[in-house]
């Protein structure tokens, strides 16, 4: 990943080498990385599909900053909150370029045709998220946006590892399966904890999402038991904006309430589908490492 920038303008590197140093879970490429492993993949393609995967997700957080206005991520500052946009959008855009050499240099035309759909995904969901989401109380909608907006990524991660493995489309199947369902997991994790987190170790205001209009699992709990509340009426009628008390003290009623419990045993549901997924695939190190990822997900505190 660091290779990347050589050669190129200094700044370039110093914001790849910043965004690498600043760190997060990596959790895609090591899914990338297990799940190859397991099933006998190449080394070095393995190695330049899981930098692939890691620095396409590192592009798509480069512009959600900007988009969103974040000064911060993971505890340390955003390329945007010390350069122009115009700097910050072309950064991004040379990342998502320099990922897209890396899984072409896989050899694989299906993996690339995989990679570009996958990035297709993404940036459709998060159009769909800024002009048709917000206020929109409907599990369809918001199934089909966590896959886009990270479920499709996990997805990818796991399949294209199978991919370039000496394993039938059955196998390939199945881990794309398995990525996609411990991807929706996460997600929904990680709008739990956009309720129950703490503010300093989330990084954002708690309840941020639905202060913004934005419905995800446990509000959609709420809505379903508690119809008649007059603050779920001020959401649903699209005053979020206007009505920002009214939207703080629904976060404190969904915080107090069993919706978080429910959004939580769904998302424990996926990933026990996920850990069946595994039965029948080769045992190993891999492959435990695989279960205890899947189950590190739902176990994230809360």
């Amino acid at each position: 990943m660091r290779s990347q920038a050589h050669d190129r303008h200094p700044e370039l590197q110093a914001a790849l080498d910043h965004l690498i140093i600043s760190g997060g879970k990596r959790i895609r490429p090591t899914l990338v990385l297990l799940t190859g492993n397991m099933l006998g993949a190449d080394h070095d393609r393995l190695i330049k599909t899981a930098a692939a995967v890691e620095m396409l997700h590192t592009a798509t957080l480069v512009h959600d900053d900007l988009i969103d206005g974040a000064l911060l991520r993971r505890g340390n500052p955003t390329l945007n909150s010390h350069w122009s946009p115009a700097a910050t959008v072309l950064t991004g855009d040379f990342i998502f370029a320099r990922a897209a050499k890396l899984a072409a240099e896989t050899d694989s035309l299906p993996v690339m045709k995989l990679f570009a759909e996958t990035l297709a995904i993404i940036v459709n969901g998060e159009l769909t998220q800024l002009f048709s989401s917000r206020g929109l109380a409907n599990r369809e909608n918001y199934n089909s946006r966590i896959y886009s907006k990270t479920a499709s990524l996990f997805e990818m991660s796991a399949r294209a590892a199978a991919m370039i493995s000496p394993v039938n489309a059955d196998i390939v199947e199945i881990m794309g399966q398995f990525g996609r369902n411990i991807g929706m997991a996460f997600q929904i994790l990680d709008d739990i904890l956009d309720f129950t987190g703490d503010q300093d170790a989330v990084g954002k205001p708690v309840g941020s999402d639905l202060l913004q209009g934005l419905i995800t699992l446990p509000t959609l709990y709420y809505i379903e038991q508690f119809p008649e509340d007059d603050n779920v009426q001020v959401l649903l009628k699209g005053d979020f904006y206007r009505e920002t008390p009214a939207m703080a003290a629904l976060v404190q009623s969904i915080r107090s309430s069993k919706c978080v419990g429910f959004a939580l045993e769904d998302a424990r549901s996926l990933v026990n589908d996920a850990l069946q997924k595994l039965l029948n695939l080769p045992d190993g190190e891999e492959k435990k490492a695989l279960e205890k990822l899947a189950l590190y997900i739902v176990n994230r505190k809360i």
